[in-house]
């Protein structure tokens, strides 16, 4: 592995929130501007990993005057309780799915249509283009700030305890984890499945414990998060895809200087790219090294489970729910869906 394979994949240690440093050689005075930001992935992941090079840069290029402290692992809270946070003012900066974000901007949950991107081009056509500038006018509507570049999460898998997921007759009465929202308990219920919407940091117990039987994630959070201790296979299912938008509180957003938010959005913005490239980078690796860690793989047609979810009405009822604009944008860059 080259230097960034290596700390992608290497422990981060410690584990605590980590803050931006100075370069070394340099001393700053205190910053004017310490802003915290918060996420729910472990320390090790890509996203976090970028997010620390972008704040030792932007302390760098503010010559010390905005620092960025990283917190991880929801050390702030779940979810739900961060963006409440993020909304209030305790928190500045926070990257959240847009499939968990829709309890407050419905349109943002439109990236994660079941099946609906067939590749990573139709991913980036859309939220680089239309689709993408279209929710990002509805998330500044609620209030926040989102920066221009969403972060890749990538396509989401299906693990499980009990057996493989081979076609859509697989997922009946399968009491799966889901995120808290309401997109993915209408995807799974079409299918027959038994969905439990649980906040990410609680999703370990709830499959040690047998709450759920299985759960759905990208590669690189099964393998950062240690799903696979307690999953036994993992079906490639690219079911969705999935990203996270960086957001911030307006309020504090505004009180930076337009040169600092400049510098800001620059390398966050940079950072999602740098993401981008390393989850893809890292996803055949990933298998490979989650086989070895004991998960059992499989990959099942998409048509059937497509078919079926057509024949439940899933689509006709979130183009509904979305209108005919916003669902228009989507098949733009992915074809007919309903």
């Amino acid at each position: 592995m080259d230097l960034t394979r290596r700390k992608l994949m290497g422990a981060v240690a410690g584990g605590g929130a980590a803050l931006a440093l100075a370069p070394v050689g340099r001393a700053f005075a205190a910053p004017e501007f310490r802003y915290k930001y918060a996420n729910n992935l472990p320390p090790t992941h890509p996203m976090n990993v970028r997010a620390r090079e972008a704040a030792a840069n932007i302390l760098r290029d503010t010559n010390g005057r905005f620092e960025l402290a990283i917190f991880p692992s929801s050390q702030l809270g779940s979810d739900t309780d961060t963006l409440s946070q993020l909304r209030s003012g305790a928190v500045e900066f926070f990257t959240l799915s847009g499939l968990i974000l829709s309890t407050l901007v419905p349109a943002s949950s439109i990236s994660g249509i079941g099946f609906a991107f067939p590749n990573y081009d139709a991913v980036w056509q859309a939220m680089d283009g239309q689709l993408g500038a279209y929710i990002r006018k509805e998330i500044e509507g609620k209030g926040l700030v989102v920066m221009d570049k969403i972060w890749d999460s990538g396509f989401r898998q299906v693990t499980t305890s009990n057996r493989p997921i081979n076609g859509p007759g697989d997922f009946k009465d399968l009491k799966i984890r889901v995120p808290v929202s309401p997109l993915w308990t209408s995807m799974f219920k079409a299918l027959g499945a038994a969905p439990a919407s649980i906040n990410f940091n609680e999703t370990y117990s709830a499959l040690q414990t047998k709450v759920v039987d299985g759960q759905e994630n990208p590669l690189a959070i099964i393998q950062t998060a240690k799903l696979y201790e307690v999953q036994k296979y993992c079906s490639l299912t690219n079911h969705m895809w999935d990203g996270f938008w960086f957001l911030s509180n307006r309020r504090a957003w505004e009180k930076l200087p337009k040169d600092m938010q400049a510098v800001v959005a620059k390398h966050i913005n940079a950072a999602a790219m740098g993401v981008r490239a390393d989850v893809l980078a890292l996803n055949n690796e990933l298998q490979t090294q989650l086989a070895q860690q004991g998960l059992t793989f499989n990959q099942p047609e998409p048509g059937p489970i497509r078919d079926a979810l057509r024949q439940a009405g899933f689509y006709a009822e979130w183009k509904a729910k979305y209108g005919d604009q916003a669902w228009g944008l989507l098949e733009q860059s992915v074809g007919k869906l309903s």
